[in-house]
């Protein structure tokens, strides 16, 4: 049977990331096998007897040889079997489904915020170039490309929290005179609206604006790097000069024409 080029270039994709893969799997078990610290001795507890401690290290086939151990790890791992958390004892896998819906909307608010803001940022610089707006997006972009993510949340926590008052405490995703809203897709502020309840709502978007803020900033940068580079290179392109000797106004051939074109590489 042929395969299409497409195809053929997916299974190259595969095949090149199965090394890199295999690399994870085999570094990440050498670091849980090799970091001290007995995990049988952490779930059986400070109180345990060492015949327990020996009846949980059995359970969990750490009295098999490495070579056996990573054997089942592998196996596990195909079967979507994580482990169990030290902190909780559930799957790892249970904590981290429980926890995506969190993460999710964390991302993509900060996603959306980050597009926003960078996307006319961006096209303002390059249609300026070389004003305050092309000045202030260069120094917006090295900050939050610069900057980690830690320290602005903290310094953003210190301002807005700290100092002016303005944010709710920076602890969980609902201030504590808020209960959480009827489970429907996970995300706090659309569940809230779901049910009609615009206070608890609000109370879970002021929650998550500084969060999403910190993550907007990181990934704005490159979006509004891109942004510029790719409006700058449509407005210097031979099909706009042709527009502006033509007579368009400048209106239409930026957003008619530039904007276009130049939204296509980002």
């Amino acid at each position: 049977m042929p395969v299409g080029p497409r195809t053929r270039l997916i299974l190259q994709r595969v095949l090149q990331a199965l090394p890199a893969l295999l690399g994870v799997v085999v570094v990440s078990f050498i670091l849980t096998r090799a970091l001290p610290g007995d995990p049988a001795a952490y779930f059986a507890g400070p109180a345990a007897t060492a015949e327990s401690i020996a009846e949980i290290r059995t359970t969990l086939g750490l009295d098999r040889s490495w070579p056996e151990q990573f054997v089942v790890y592998v196996v596990d791992l195909l079967q979507g079997d994580l482990g169990q958390s030290l902190s909780t004892g559930q799957p790892v896998l249970a904590e981290l489904l429980r926890r995506l819906p969190a993460s999710l909307e964390l991302t993509l608010t900060a996603l959306l915020l980050s597009c926003l803001i960078a996307l006319p940022l961006g096209i303002a610089a390059a249609v300026h170039q070389g004003s305050w707006i092309d000045h202030a997006c260069r120094v917006l972009v090295t900050a939050g490309v610069s900057l980690p993510t830690f320290f602005t949340g903290i310094a953003l926590v210190y301002v807005f929290y700290y100092l002016l008052g303005w944010a709710p405490s920076p602890l969980g995703r609902l201030d504590f005179i808020y209960l959480s809203p009827p489970e429907v897709t996970g995300f706090y502020v659309l569940d809230a609206l779901l049910a009609g309840d615009t206070e608890t709502a609000w109370g879970a978007l002021r929650q998550l604006a500084l969060p999403a803020i910190t993550l907007a900033l990181f990934t704005l940068a490159p979006l509004a790097r891109m942004a510029r580079a790719a409006m700058l290179q449509a407005l210097s392109s031979d099909y706009i000069r042709t527009a502006r000797a033509a007579g368009l106004g400048e209106r239409q051939i930026v957003y008619g024409y530039a904007f276009r074109n130049a939204m296509l590489p980002v």
